[in-house]
């Protein structure tokens, strides 16, 4: 068997160790970095005793993808853009083909960086210092021509104060040696800026000190704000289907009687509940127990972990359900687009439908716990007392988020809102819509601001309060 056909052959786990041959010597594999299965793999090796990083492109098409890396890496090195050491490149023996680089010790990503931060809110001194530095090596991109059209903190390596672009796959030469133009800018820049919460854009003329000092241009605000906006509804879309498909991030196991989709890096700790998730809710006092729900709580190597089975009532009850996707499937996609967008609500683990074929049945939906304290015990059931400062900031916040979504809960009861860690939580996601037209979002955002309202009396402080503040769109 060809090194090729047994690399495409072992799916995510490819085996350790493995050695072969290239024109710079002979290559061990010391760890994988990353594996795309029967695409690409990327790995530190040893190399004739020498460290390296080396891309295996095993797929179809794997030269020109291969050619794709080297020309842009190459087309940084020509105009002095820092990026590790091009070591070689071809064809493997037995099909396939590589690139080999240098290995940075002790280099990290930026997106590491930032995920160790303390605070990645809006305006921190850290995370605007690192934001900053790829900005500044972006400007010097732009400078001579070069876009990375998958700008992502990822693809940023620092190594001794020295920022590094990555990725050469990703590298174009739009206007080689020349500056882009202020279009074209704005088109990279919102690929970059898009990550970003929604919270950030007040911060824009701030974040763009850095760029600007190194690429001085005269930028269009409201288009660079537009693009912005669709960056981040592409990768919202592109987010939304992973969670129901085989990929890195998710697991997805379908059969003729089942369908389960699961976060991967919890599919180890969660396999013995997803194989049977009725005995955890059998094991555990019940938090609810109604027709047409079941909910419980588990605990799963020490964490506290929520599963809520929707059940079918009656065969009338299915009938008008079997050919739709299930409540759970529906609040799966609505976590993770609440967590895409920073909206604060429990990190939804796995989803699971019974099928028959292409009928759905019941449906379980597994999410961690929050402790929190629903919002009508909390703020009080009569409404004589305002919120504190913090929870008065934190609701208005996440209102004005979901007003910005065009996102409707569906079932604004004040018990579906959790005070917990110095923020506001969303629970109880069945409704909840994405609206596309104005219409029916401003229909249906009237709909949740009248209902949270009605949580109080009408005269009381606290409605009145509501009143004048809640965001009417």
């Amino acid at each position: 068997m060809s090194l090729q056909t047994h690399l495409r052959a072992a799916g995510r786990e490819p085996p350790l160790p493995c050695e072969f041959t290239l024109p710079q010597g002979q290559v061990r594999v010391l760890r994988w970095l990353r594996v795309l299965p029967g695409k690409r793999l990327v790995a530190e090796v040893d190399c004739a005793g020498q460290p390296g990083v080396l891309k295996l492109f095993i797929a179809t098409g794997a030269e020109r993808h291969c050619q794709r890396e080297v020309d842009g890496l190459l087309a940084l090195q020509a105009h002095g853009v820092t990026t590790p050491a091009l070591l070689g490149h071809g064809a493997l023996h037995d099909g396939g083909h590589y690139v080999l680089s240098a290995y940075l010790a002790g280099s990290h990503t930026l997106q590491q960086q930032w995920d160790l931060l303390a605070s990645r809110a809006p305006g921190d001194s850290g995370a605007m210092a690192l934001l900053g530095q790829a900005l500044a090596l972006i400007a010097a991109m732009h400078r001579v021509g070069l876009v990375q059209t998958d700008l992502h903190l990822g693809n940023f390596l620092l190594h001794e104060q020295q920022l590094y672009v990555i990725d050469g796959d990703a590298v174009e030469a739009l206007s080689p040696g020349q500056p882009l133009s202020a279009a074209q800018v704005e088109d990279n820049l919102a690929i970059f800026l898009g990550q970003l919460d929604p919270e950030w854009d007040a911060l824009g003329e701030l974040l763009l000190v850095d760029y600007l000092q190194h690429n001085p241009l005269a930028l269009n605000p409201d288009r660079l704000a537009r693009q912005v906006a669709q960056v981040r509804q592409r990768r919202l879309d592109d987010y939304l289907g992973k969670t129901l498909r085989d990929c890195t991030t998710f697991a997805v196991r379908r059969s003729w009687s089942r369908f389960c989709a699961a976060v991967r890096s919890e599919l180890d700790n969660l396999s013995a509940l997803l194989a049977r998730p009725d005995d955890a809710l059998a094991a555990q006092p019940l938090l609810k127990d109604g027709g047409s729900s079941t909910v419980g709580r588990t605990r799963v190597q020490g964490r506290e972990l929520v599963i809520k089975r929707y059940n079918i009532k009656s065969f009338g009850h299915w009938l008008k359900r079997f050919w739709r996707p299930t409540r759970a499937w529906h609040s799966w996609l609505a976590a993770h687009r609440l967590q895409f967008l920073g909206i604060a609500t429990p990190a939804p683990l796995a989803m699971i439908e019974q099928r028959f074929g292409p009928l759905r049945r019941r449906a379980w939906l597994i999410t961690e716990y929050c402790g929190g304290v629903d919002l009508l015990h909390y703020l009080g059931e009569d409404g004589q007392h305002l919120p504190e400062p913090a929870v008065a900031d934190a609701l208005l916040a996440v209102f004005d988020q979901l007003v910005q979504a065009r996102i409707s809960h569906g079932d604004f009861k004040a018990t579906n809102l959790l005070w917990h860690a110095e923020r506001v939580w969303l629970i109880d996601l069945d409704a909840m819509q994405a609206h596309r037209s104005d219409r029916s979002w401003q229909a249906a955002w009237q709909r949740d601001r009248q209902r949270f309202v009605r949580n109080w009396p009408a005269e009381s402080p606290l409605a009145v309060w509501l009143e004048e503040r809640l965001p009417r769109c």
